[in-house]
């Protein structure tokens, strides 16, 4: 696990090698903290291309694994951050077709650009099981590659801006390098506010995009020069698979069904517990981490270490659960209890870890256990994947029931009435409290035009981002926010909605910065893809049966942790952000939202900011969510690196 930066100057190749280097060097440095055991540079003076690269040491600790790294033949050069977990299985390919291959070392790394060699760039991936971006240069076509995994576990930044090519894992990296130009994109930060992440390939600068997950794209220097964007090249497609998988369906018996999960759940845990340093696991007590932590365990012959975070706020609290999970398996168990003083020191910190606005307040117990599992261990797994691939968010029941409901109602009367609604709440939500977001809700199920859109207003914050952000039109969505809604029945299309969007650009966001930040690698067995392509082809029933969630998942569980320490209400990693914005993190947030200085920003309408933090302090309205939100903004926007023009000189 490790972090890397480049980039492409194609404007002026009059840069030496060593000025090159120092360049890149310098941005690599920006993200030194995901890499804390290496460093490597490599340039091309003649073509202007240059790499730096971090290491966070995990498989073959020599100086085998350094990068930047060339292929065998010296056709490639890459920089490659990730895990492949069946390296060893491309290896035993690689060597069945090349007799006389010979390695320095045993590093994922130099399988892969032997792989590249052998295969092919988009070819090799297909073949490989894992979590990683990849640059690489192709010395031969003169052309930079770029490549990034299947479910977007691990970031890749990229964008050109005055003739350079810019890349990187974190977006600190794009911002040091000169060519970088600073104007914020106010559609990604209508996205923003209303699902509390910006959604690929968007990001909160107008010339730089995330890449998405499964995807492949090559730059030649007539495409930097002429700031042409390349179409991107799928090596795997999330509803490409869903679609296959569905045109495939499992026949077999209930019991069929979940002896074959659990097999190839044991197999994908044995490959992601290989590591050269110490490994553990976070436990939360729910179903994913808790079968996650019990394969584990079968398969180790020493307790496994677990994680687990807790709150003095009792229904918030899950901690005590897990506990008893560990106690049964026998893991040697760590928890840490967190008040409002421990977010309290945390939060300052939050802008620079999350490198662009990120709202998920979940983010400060993910940051905290990350600390507490980096003091022990160097690579911890997690069950994080588990609801989008197996149907486990309650809500996806709710939309369901109260779809059903509403729909009978004819659009032509249903929408106004919705609509009607939404505009007496927003009048009486001041003395209304809990009545008023009840209304809330209840207008965006009745002023839905379809069952997509319907799902979407109930994920996000601000349901009408225009009516926060200055300048923009649409609401902040985009075609990203609505991915795998189309075709199949109303759980599925929600499913790959999140799986598509929420899950890559909230939840895995989350958890890399979280724990790259303290140097600690983290891996999601449920993320292989045999895995979310086995549960595809399952019929519903055994992903939701008579109203519990993630059914199949359960009935594995069962077998090694008893069903009393499982069944119960789900909490998720829920904090209680709205209590202690109305008292210990009262003040910090009044620094946040002071109305002259959201005013003079020119990004947001600060009436309307204002309207909303005084109905959560007196009107007993919950709007911890978007004024979370504005907050997370506003505290990125005062810390940002980068030189972030305003409105009146920023390009429109």
């Amino acid at each position: 696990m490790c972090g890397f930066a480049g980039f492409m100057e194609c404007g002026n190749n009059n840069s030496s090698a060593m000025e090159l280097n120092q360049l890149a060097d310098r941005m690599a440095d920006r993200i030194s903290h995901r890499g804390p055991d290496d460093a490597g540079v490599w340039s091309d003076a003649a073509t202007g291309v240059a790499f730096s690269f971090r290491r966070l040491a995990i498989l073959d600790l020599t100086e085998a694994g350094h990068q930047p790294m060339a292929s065998p033949s010296g056709h490639f050069v890459i920089v490659f951050n990730g895990e492949i977990y069946n390296h060893k299985d491309v290896l035993r390919d690689l060597r069945s077709r090349n007799h006389q291959l010979s390695l320095r070392g045993h590093s994922d790394t130099e399988i892969l650009a032997a792989g590249f060699e052998e295969w092919g760039i988009t070819e090799t991936l297909r073949r490989c099981v894992g979590m990683f971006a990849v640059a690489v240069w192709d010395k031969r076509s003169r052309r930079l590659i770029l490549a990034r995994d299947r479910f977007g576990e691990k970031p890749l930044y990229f964008g050109i801006s005055k003739k350079t090519l810019l890349f990187g894992s974190e977006l600190r990296a794009l911002t040091s390098h000169p060519a970088f130009v600073p104007n914020i994109n106010r559609d990604a930060l209508g996205a923003f506010m209303r699902f509390g992440y910006i959604p690929a390939p968007q990001t909160i600068y107008k010339n730089i995009r995330k890449l998405q997950p499964g995807a492949v794209i090559s730059f030649s220097a007539e495409d930097v020069i002429a700031g042409h964007m390349p179409e991107l090249e799928k090596f795997w497609s999330l509803e490409e698979a869903s679609k296959q998988a569905t045109m495939a369906p499992f026949t077999g018996t209930v019991a069929d069904a979940s002896v074959a999960l659990e097999n190839i759940l044991k197999r994908t845990i044995r490959e992601q517990i290989v590591a050269d340093v110490p490994l553990g696991a976070f436990l939360s007590g729910g179903i994913d981490s808790s079968l996650v932590v019990s394969l584990m365990q079968a398969q180790s012959s020493r307790p496994i270490r677990t994680f687990s975070i807790g709150f003095h706020e009792s229904k918030y609290n899950e901690a005590h659960f897990a506990k008893a999970v560990a106690q049964h398996l026998g893991t040697e168990h760590t928890e840490l209890y967190v008040n409002a003083a421990d977010a309290l020191e945390v939060i300052p910190s939050l802008p620079d870890v999350y490198d662009e606005p990120f709202a998920d307040s979940s983010q400060i117990p993910t940051l905290l256990v990350s600390k507490l599992a980096r003091s022990n261990v160097t690579v911890s797994l997690s069950g994080d994947g588990g609801d989008e691939i197996f149907g486990g968010y309650e809500r996806y029941q709710l939309m369901q029931r109260v779809w059903r409901a509403t729909s009978m109602i004819p659009s032509s009367l249903r929408v106004p009435i919705g609509r009607q609604i939404a505009s007496l709440s927003a009048i009486r939500s001041a003395k209304s409290g809990s009545l008023a977001n009840k209304a809330n809700w209840a207008s965006r199920f009745l002023a839905a035009t379809s069952f997509d859109d319907a799902y979407r207003s109930m994920i996000s914050s601000w349901n009408d981002p225009a009516s926060v952000v200055l300048g923009i039109s649409g609401g902040g969505t985009n075609s990203t926010s609505k991915q795998g809604t189309q075709g199949g029945n109303l759980l599925r299309r929600m499913m790959l909605t999140d799986a598509g969007a929420y899950l890559p650009d909230d939840i895995l966001v989350k958890v890399d910065r979280a724990t790259m930040h303290v140097g600690l690698e983290s891996r999601s067995p449920l993320l292989d893809h045999r895995i979310m392509e086995f549960a595809m082809s399952l019929p519903d029933q055994m992903l939701v049966r008579n109203g519990v969630t993630k059914w199949i998942l359960r009935d594995i569980l069962y077998r090694h942790v008893p069903q009393p320490l499982i069944d119960r209400p789900k909490k998720g990693f829920a904090v209680p952000i709205a209590e202690w914005l109305r008292g210990p993190l009262r003040e910090w947030a009044e620094h946040h939202l002071n109305e002259k200085s959201i005013s003079d920003a020119g990004y947001l309408d600060a009436r309307v900011v204002q309207r909303t933090w005084q109905e959560h302090l007196v009107g007993g309205c919950n709007r911890a969510s978007q004024l979370w939100n504005v907050l997370m903004f506003q505290a990125w926007m005062e810390r940002s690196t980068a030189s972030v023009q305003s409105p009146s000189r920023a390009a429109a």
